[in-house]
């Protein structure tokens, strides 16, 4: 029953985890319509920006023509001074510059080139020597859209001997014109959007969509089964943003792929380490209890042996306790207190008794009081010194001493150090030093003692580190003051 309540609880956050992120479907619109919609925009918006100001211009050439033949018209009209200008003539200059009426300004006369009579008004006035950007629109616009009856009036700069030339025009053949070159422009423009965007996006789908697709896709599979080697991205040669990209997904998908197997590997152990613990301990509490009634036999040998005994059965169960305490998902929560150090550290010494060569374990707590659970302070503190002893005693160290020491270095603050004179432990073994099952220099160490030491101190609020250093370990341990 308690191995069921276990898998219940290792797999409650993994449910929680997928209610709190739903799976997402895929838009039907994916990044590549996206970005093909973006460039067309994008394309679309430069076109009319240009197609505007296009189209209103030639609207100004046109009407610029007509003035240069309106000009050439008046040369005409000036190498024939004295001559009647006949209506035939009249008709081709009129014709070849399409206007109503030519009439020219120089040297304080006016000339005037019309068949039929002036019309007293006009429905517009251009003037091309006082032309801005925001009227050549306006202009254009108003002839496409509302077009006029009455003619306009162009005025122009005046040729040799001129000093300007006015023209006036019909705006019939002008929006016809202006009709004919929109659409051709049009056409054109439309031509050149069409495959400016097919190539950005072809460039675009080359450099960014199908890397970010492939990444995409690789991260999905990836997730699908974590722990298949087959399903890591292979980075390309690319060196920018993107190859970068893969190299770092490629890295964090072996580690943690590797990560997974490792901790699947550990679960399952924890699984049965739990289970032999747990049977474990029902048989050590049976001893126990044949343990205690030995206590009261009347023989010296069993009186002087059975507390030793007693007190190893019960420093067992301890342990089988602490196995099964690493193997739930987590500690229970603290009982934060006033802890005095005195009566904790007053059941260390007890722990050399572990060793088979003689190791002292020395305390001073002094007044300090903390603020801690004291049952799990307890446990955090019987690890660290029982892995000194055991190191010590495996090094036979000559006068192994284990020194256990709190002071009030910090306002409100108070420091436990547990110190040893060993050899110290090697940098293989710092570097996974407080990682389950890895931290252990010892034959036969499990690498339990100080993963558990170090969660215990910190759901209390406090911090255990080990101290750089040469000649023996230095642990500290920090909690706040009571």
């Amino acid at each position: 029953m308690g191995v069921a309540v276990e898998s219940d609880t290792v797999a409650a956050p993994a449910a929680a985890a997928s209610r709190e992120l739903p799976e997402r479907r895929p838009t039907r619109l994916g990044l590549s319509g996206r970005l093909f919609l973006v460039t067309v925009a994008f394309v679309v918006v430069a076109e009319v920006l240009t197609y505007v100001p296009a189209v209103a211009n030639y609207r100004i050439e046109w009407m610029s023509d007509r003035v240069a033949a309106a000009q050439v018209a008046a040369l005409v009209l000036d190498g024939r001074t004295g001559e009647p200008v006949s209506e035939a003539l009249e008709s081709r200059l009129l014709a070849g510059v399409n206007a109503r009426a030519i009439a020219v300004r120089g040297g304080g006369a006016q000339r005037l080139l019309a068949i039929e009579p002036v019309p007293e008004t006009v429905s517009d006035t251009v003037d091309l020597r006082d032309v801005t950007a925001l009227s050549t629109i306006r202009g254009a616009w108003r002839t496409l859209v509302a077009p006029v009856r009455d003619p306009i009036r162009v005025i122009g700069e005046g040729g040799i001997g001129f000093d300007r030339v006015e023209i006036l025009l019909d705006e019939a053949p002008l929006r016809a014109a202006m009709i004919d070159y929109a659409l051709r422009l049009l056409v054109s423009s439309l031509i050149i959007a069409a495959s400016a965007a097919g190539l950005v996006f072809v460039v675009l789908q080359v450099l960014i969509v199908r890397p970010v697709r492939r990444l995409a896709t690789s991260i999905t599979a990836f997730a699908e089964n974590p722990e298949d080697a087959g399903r890591i991205i292979a980075p390309s040669r690319r060196r920018d943003e993107i190859g970068q990209a893969e190299l770092a997904l490629g890295r964090m998908q072996r580690i943690l792929a590797e990560q997974l197997r490792q901790k699947r590997r550990l679960a399952e152990l924890g699984l049965a380490v739990s289970k032999v613990s747990h049977e474990l301990r029902n048989l050590l509490t049976g001893a126990q209890l044949l343990g205690d009634r030995l206590e009261d036999t009347a023989d010296p040998m069993v009186q002087r042996v059975a507390p030793r005994l007693v007190a190893a059965i019960a420093r067992a169960i301890r342990f089988c306790e602490a196995s099964l305490a690493y193997g739930r998902v987590s500690e229970r929560a603290p009982k934060l207190s006033a802890t005095p150090l005195a009566p904790l550290f007053a059941e260390l010494p007890d722990l050399a008794a572990l060793a088979s060569h003689a190791v002292r374990v020395v305390v001073e707590a002094g007044e300090c009081r903390v603020q801690a659970d004291p049952e799990q302070l307890s446990r955090a503190l019987a690890n660290l010194v029982r892995n000194a002893v055991q190191a010590l005693d495996g090094a036979g160290v000559p006068d192994a001493e284990v020194r256990v020491a709190a002071s009030r270095d910090e306002p409100g603050r108070v420091t436990i150090l547990v110190t040893d004179n060993g050899p110290g432990l090697p940098e293989r073994a710092r570097e996974n030093l407080f990682s389950p099952f890895q931290g252990s220099t010892r034959s036969g160490g499990t690498g339990l003692g100080l993963p558990i030491a170090a969660e215990l101190i910190a759901i209390n609020g406090g911090s255990l580190t080990l101290d750089p250093g040469e000649g023996g370990a230095r642990f500290r341990i920090v909690l706040a003051e009571a």
